[in-house]
């Protein structure tokens, strides 16, 4: 495809042309002569018509050369921009430190060595892994070393074209206001490579592994709370897969100190690999991701299967219905499962105070909310992201008891130690749990269904409407101001009783009665529930170029085999709900 706008091919041939020069790499300048070199200038104009911002989540883009690409340069300014951000703010402490992490991706750990060069310039001391780790070791590990920040470089279960960088602050939390908008700023003001400081101190980088991988496996093992139940059924069969990511490091090795003796893991997939060669996407949330364990587990006959993304922050879960046929576990029904279990054990132990509370996002299903209101438990609800479930677990720290919180997008943290999603803690839970369930006659399949006949049937949707480059961000754009100018009167048949903004931080009901909404920030999101329960959540994503429909319907379930009618009623309402949002 050839791009028609010519004075925008001019600009981004001028930006290009910067990079040409001495301060640059001679890869880098030989990749960008080769795009200048070319014909058809799309490659060109997505690689420098914008800079890859540092938004409130870090970076995130397709690595390459290119102000709109994860490069050295992009990589650079944020350490850099981070760097002068930390010295300003923490000026009187002796020592700032900071804890660097990575994934398996092609380039994150030279990204990960070069923000370590760039940080240790600055006088910052690094604690750098020595090796990919998950996620939540390094949230972990700021804590853990007092350290007063901390980055990983991952794009989670981005396709392999992709990298990130997420930044964290001294709570083990990502960064939130008002450091976010500092960070921003701080980076915003680095104008070219002579700005960043790329040779490295290297006394004040110090290597970490072992050390804080046994602190944290230990910490996780204190999460268990029915020991007796794993005993129990030490050889159950489970199937795990790290899905070429850092999952392997530490969860079949948690999974043993667990007392699980039975694990079995998809050895092609205990491979790090950034090309992912086994899955077109390391996504959990994809059922192809999962085909490999599927298939090991039928081979063996499993009693459950497990996977991570790259980054080993999300959980993927498949399990045998009552036909004896694998499903994946959705991202809700996970959340529910878990609560679920940490509710009933904090109960039969006669852990609760009455201090105890949980999390879920605005855009996880209601049932949630009603498990929690059925055990006399407070439900906390927050944005989109790990960093708002870390906010509320700090806001209570000392004062509440955080037992659980998650998000539909295949999230789980069990623990406060962590200040992100875990798949660490997760993978050992889960498979208490499905012990825990065999020691009670059942299957984990028969407990999700005995959840949905105490606390009600629902059945939740996700639509992705991509749209990648530059046109792809306008019309998004358009989308979000279409719905909020013109709003959906009525959603599959149902009339729509209340509408919320959460970018006004208004709600209106069908009287017309307006009132505010209590939330800590704005976020661009819309939401709209029905008269007969239903509920959908409208956003653009924060990292990837595509807008996201949430859908829940409501549904009853009189029994626990009458799930297969339950969700052909609820299908069709889904579908009724698609084709009114334009989105069938």
């Amino acid at each position: 495809m050839k791009m028609e706008n010519q004075e925008l091919i001019n600009q981004v041939t001028e930006k290009a042309k910067k990079w040409l020069t001495s301060a640059y790499d001679i890869e880098t300048r030989s990749e960008v002569k080769r795009m200048l070199d070319k014909e058809d200038k799309t490659e060109l104009v997505e690689s420098f018509y914008k800079e890859l911002e540092f938004g409130t989540g870090g970076l995130r883009g397709i690595m390459g050369a290119g102000t709109n690409r994860m490069n050295k340069y992009t990589v650079g300014a944020a350490t850099q921009g981070l760097s002068n951000y930390l010295n300003a703010n923490f000026k009187n402490l002796k020592q700032i430190s900071v804890v660097i992490g990575h994934d398996c991706r092609n380039n994150s750990r030279f990204f990960a060595e070069t923000s370590a060069d760039i940080f240790s310039a600055n006088g910052i001391k690094v604690y750098l892994f020595d090796d990919m780790r998950p996620t939540p070791e390094m949230s972990f590990a700021i804590r853990y070393l007092g350290c007063q920040s901390g980055i990983i470089l991952t794009a989670s279960h981005n396709p392999k074209e992709y990298n990130g960088y997420k930044a964290y602050w001294d709570d083990g939390a990502q960064v939130l206001a008002p450091h976010d908008a500092g960070i921003i700023d701080e980076v915003n003001k680095i104008m070219s490579p002579a700005d960043i400081k790329f040779v490295g101190n290297k006394q004040l980088i110090q290597i970490i592994g072992e050390d804080v991988d046994k602190i944290y496996l230990d910490k996780v093992k204190t999460l268990s709370l029915n020991p007796d139940a794993i005993a129990c059924h030490k050889d159950m069969k489970i199937v795990y897969t790290p899905i070429h990511g850092t999952g392997m490091m530490l969860i079949p090795r948690a999974l043993k100190m667990w007392g699980f003796e039975n694990v079995h893991t998809v050895p092609e997939q205990m491979v790090k690999d950034g090309n992912f060669s086994t899955v077109v996407s390391p996504n959990p949330e994809n059922a192809e991701a999962l085909s490999m364990a599927v298939a090991l587990a039928k081979k063996i006959d499993a009693d459950i299967v497990m996977a991570s993304d790259p980054d080993a922050d999300r959980i993927g879960i498949a399990m045998k219905n009552d036909k004896g046929e694998w499903i994946l576990v959705n991202g809700n029904q996970t959340c529910m499962i878990f609560l679920y279990y940490i509710i009933t054990q904090y109960k039969k132990k006669g852990k609760m105070t009455g201090k105890e509370f949980v999390v879920k996002t605005i855009v996880t299903t209601e049932t949630i909310k009603r498990i929690a209101e059925k055990n006399d438990l407070e439900i906390k609800d927050c944005y989109t992201g790990f960093k708002w479930i870390a906010r509320e677990i700090r806001l209570n720290e000392g004062k509440k008891k955080y037992i659980g919180g998650g998000e539909e997008s295949y999230g789980f943290l069990a623990e406060d130690f962590v200040r992100d999603k875990d798949s660490v803690s997760a993978c050992c839970l889960i498979s208490e749990i499905a012990a825990w369930a065999k020691d009670n006659g059942k299957t984990l399949y028969e407990m999700l269904m005995d959840i949905y006949v105490e606390y009600g049937y629902s059945k939740e949707a996700a639509v992705s409407v991509v749209k990648p480059g530059k046109t792809g961000a306008e019309e998004i754009k358009q989308m979000m101001t279409d719905f909020r100018n013109n709003p959906p009167k009525e959603l599959g048949g149902s009339n729509i009783v209340l509408r919320k903004d959460y970018q006004t931080l208004e709600q209106i009901n069908d009287k017309g009665i307006r009132s505010k909404i209590d939330m800590p920030a704005t976020s661009n999101v819309l939401q709209y529930f029905t008269a007969d329960g239903s509920k959908v959540s409208v956003r653009p994503s924060g990292t990837e170029p595509k807008i996201k429909f949430y859908i829940e319907v409501r549904g009853e379930m009189g029994c626990s085999h009458c799930f297969d009618s339950a969700e052909v009623e609820a299908t069709k309402k889904v579908g009724a709900i698609k084709k009114s949002l334009c989105v069938a």
